[in-house]
């Protein structure tokens, strides 16, 4: 059984010390991570990171970054309440770390989307592509089972703990050394990529295989599976997780609405459908005292948004809590919302069945989808090309464009191209369009 003198170290990722626990500081060691988070230059770069609809024009919509700020704000509130209700049931010296549920759950929610290439899935679809069906299959002999699969799939929540582990070129190391806490807290799926066909998904690159196995000695996390190498979450994952599922459910029904994809009448029903029984009476009641204010549409959006969201946050912690023994155990199945009470999930699957039928089908976010692929397709044969081949003279130029720290100096493949897909999942979509077009010729200088 997992124990959270454990799971809640203060201990930081590539450091040897042990940190002083001072409660009294200006800023303890996790709001330290948010800190270090905030002021990153990946967590700037998110800005420019499509959500789901284009990059805003005249109506604004989200992006990765304002998606992670919101996911950060409830799991904030999510990691609250848990400690408000189990403070008093730990030992006393874990106390002040439970009171700090909270920040460690932010600051995975932070992070959780650090890690995506540019155009989201779509990106990770041609990349994956480029190696399973396209010119990267000739490398497959110079690497190992495991290796292949890394790149055959890759994966945005193994590309986070690289991110966030990786000593790249120049830079100290331990990558950011956030706390082992809040690193297995964003861990949501804690095995190699050969295991994903569990869940389609997986948590770690084999270049942070050993990174991996500190966080989860540091941190306790049951091993569920020796043999197989498959381990049990940090519980605050589940958390994190159910912050990104509202989030994405919500938000999107909102940007939906903005851009007149949803009529309003639509967007009520969606937002209403999560109260029953007495939350709907008292939903009613205040949806009926602010209606009596505000006329504005999209305000009256933004209020059902707000209360869905209050809402589906205290009725996610209370799965939580009623599931803590099996989750402390290792032996909890599926997600947070996909075991709340049968009148919410009906609901939240008949809005992401929606979703797909109106949203994610959505002629503007089809287009994204096949730019982004072809972008990323585009830029991940050049420069790796570029990489396996730097002798010509096209090669050197391309090179240039590298920066110094995602070069390497090893020998493998493998490294070769992990280094090669560090540059080109770091870059914003803007960047990553005005690369592809300057390598197309788009961009040619007139003479």
């Amino acid at each position: 059984m997992m124990n959270w003198k454990h799971l809640l170290s203060t201990r930081r990722y590539g450091k040897d010390e042990d940190p002083k626990v001072d409660l009294e500081i200006i800023r303890t060691n996790f709001q330290r991570d948010y800190d270090r988070l905030i002021f990153s230059s990946a967590f700037r770069r998110l800005q420019n990171k499509t959500q789901v609809f284009p990059l805003p024009g005249s109506v604004f919509v989200h992006n990765r970054l304002t998606h992670s700020l919101e996911v950060a704000s409830i799991s904030r509130s999510l990691g609250n309440i848990v400690a408000r209700r189990i403070e008093s049931e730990v030992e006393p010296d874990v106390r002040p770390l439970i009171g700090e549920l909270g920040t460690i759950v932010s600051v995975a929610g932070l992070a959780h989307d650090l890690g995506n290439p540019p155009f989201g899935h779509s990106g990770e679809s041609a990349i994956s592509n480029f190696f399973e069906n396209g010119g990267g299959q000739s490398l497959k002999s110079a690497m190992t089972e495991a290796e292949w699969a890394d790149l055959t799939n890759f994966e945005g929540n193994a590309n986070l703990l690289r991110l966030l582990t990786h000593q790249f070129k120049g830079r100290r190391p331990g990558g950011m050394s956030l706390t082992y806490a809040c690193m297995a807290a964003m861990i949501k799926y804690p095995f190699a990529s050969t295991e994903r066909t569990r869940k389609g998904k997986y948590g770690f690159f084999q270049s942070e295989k050993d990174a991996f196995k500190s966080i989860v000695a540091e941190t306790g996390l049951t091993c569920t599976d020796g043999s197989r190498g498959i381990y049990a979450r940090s519980p605050l994952a589940y958390l994190m997780e159910a912050a990104d599922d509202i989030a994405y459910m919500i938000m999107d029904i909102e940007d939906a609405y903005k851009l007149g994809i949803l009529s309003f009448d639509e967007t009520f029903d969606r937002l209403s459908s999560f109260f029953d029984g007495r939350n709907l009476e008292i939903f009613k009641t205040k949806l009926d005292s602010v209606k009596d204010v505000v006329t504005d549409s999209n305000e009256l959006v933004a209020f059902l948004r707000a209360m869905s969201i209050n809402h589906l946050t205290t009725r996610t912690s209370e799965v939580f809590l009623s599931n803590l023994g099996a989750i402390m155990d290792g032996k909890f199945e599926g997600s947070l919302v996909k075991n709340l009470p049968e009148k919410i999930e009906t609901e939240y699957e008949e809005s992401s069945n929606m979703s797909v039928r109106k949203i994610y089908n959505n002629r503007s976010v089809v287009k994204v989808e096949i730019t982004g692929y072809n972008v990323l397709k585009t830029l991940v044969e050049e420069f790796l090309q570029a990489t396996m081949e730097p002798n010509s003279n096209y090669s050197r130029k391309l090179l240039q464009l590298i920066p110094e720290q995602y070069k390497t100096e090893t020998d493998s493949t493998y490294d070769k191209c992990r280094s090669t897909l560090d540059f080109i999942s770091g870059m914003t979509d803007l960047y990553a369009m005005d690369l592809y077009k300057l390598i197309r010729g788009d961009n040619a200088l007139v003479i």
